[in-house]
């Protein structure tokens, strides 16, 4: 398995303590949560239903606005998985698929087209993915959380074959996503990747979306079979993208939460690489290795990276005991 976030196994391995005694703020994912809805017995005994899904589908599309067709899938990793597949049907030909990815960021992303045997190249910047028959951008980027306008990807798109953009921390953005652009004169070889359950912590249900032009998202959904997505995160999801207030009340916590935390961060010595609203990603002098370790002693798990052995990502932490136990490790 690539490296992720999210493996309190290895930490608890490492350091000991039950699962319920560690704060995981290696992901991204909000941990205050929409709160679940009751489910259903149909939601967990039944096949989905077609009806269930097209109201998903619609409340997506008003959450987005956008007039985009949209696939629900099974987390936007799952979308991930099904873009090699698309990408050898769109290009023709013997020769080698010219495949790039602006970087660091997701690993998966890099991790899905060479397991489907196609060299991926690493570019800087989104400028230089012009040429490539597919080019990917994460929008917020992970971990690092660079930003790309949305007529700059626009402007790209008529310069690539099929242009992939992850916004799976754009929810509390949505100035920067491209979502209400397609089909409103965008270039119909976008597809855009949407998370339900990092911004409304739910990532356990596994609910997510790609939107895209309507051939695109036909495909797509051949490609990914019937009963892609699972009764529970159909319920869950008709109801929580409906909530606007519950969304808007979130957006504002966490843009203080993200204040509250930096200012944590940088009393200890720490300095802002950047996040988007679910994490930050700091700066550590003498390695992140050492903070990951100190903070692990108090039962915290974080997120290091392979490629800068100074960098250390923190997702947002939920309650006041939650900050009060990181306020503590930190001091």
């Amino acid at each position: 398995m690539r490296d992720h976030g999210g493996d309190l196994d290895r930490a608890r391995a490492a350091y000991g303590g039950a699962a319920g005694a560690w704060i995981d703020l290696s992901t991204g994912i909000n941990r205050v949560p929409y709160p679940m809805p009751a489910l259903a017995p149909a939601d967990l005994c039944a096949l989905p239903q077609r009806d269930a899904r097209d109201d998903l589908i619609a409340a997506a599309r008003k959450a987005y606005a956008t007039r985009a067709a949209i696939l629900p899938l099974a987390g936007a990793q799952a979308a991930i998985q099904l873009v090699p597949a698309l990408v050898r049907e769109r290009v023709a030909g013997p020769g080698a698929i010219d495949a790039r990815v602006v970087a660091p960021t997701y690993n998966e992303h890099a991790g899905a087209l060479t397991g489907a045997g196609i060299a991926v190249r690493a570019v800087a910047a989104p400028c230089d993915l012009a040429g490539a028959d597919v080019a990917v951008a994460v929008n917020p980027n992970n971990p690092d959380g660079r930003e790309y306008p949305p007529a700059e990807l626009i402007a790209l798109a008529k310069n690539v074959g099929l242009l992939v953009i992850d916004e799976s921390f754009a929810d509390a953005m949505p100035e920067l996503s491209l979502a209400p652009h397609l089909g409103e004169g965008a270039p119909d070889n976008i597809l855009v990747l949407r998370s339900f359950g990092k911004f409304y912590g739910l990532a356990g249900l596994r609910l997510g979306f790609v939107l895209g032009a309507a051939p695109l998202i036909a495909r797509l959904e051949s490609m990914a079979g019937p009963w892609a997505v699972s009764g529970p995160a159909i319920a869950a999801g008709r109801i929580a993208l409906r909530d606007a207030p519950w969304r808007a009340r979130s957006i504002a916590r966490l843009a203080e939460d993200c204040a509250r935390l930096d200012a944590l961060a940088i009393a200890s010595g720490w300095d802002l690489v950047g996040g988007t609203a679910l994490f930050r990603t700091y700066t550590i002098p003498g390695g992140a290795a050492s903070a990951q370790d100190a903070l692990a002693g108090h039962h915290i798990w974080s997120r290091v990276f392979p490629y800068a052995d100074d960098w250390l990502r923190l997702g947002l932490p939920g309650d006041e005991a939650e900050w009060r136990r990181l306020g503590e490790a930190l001091r």
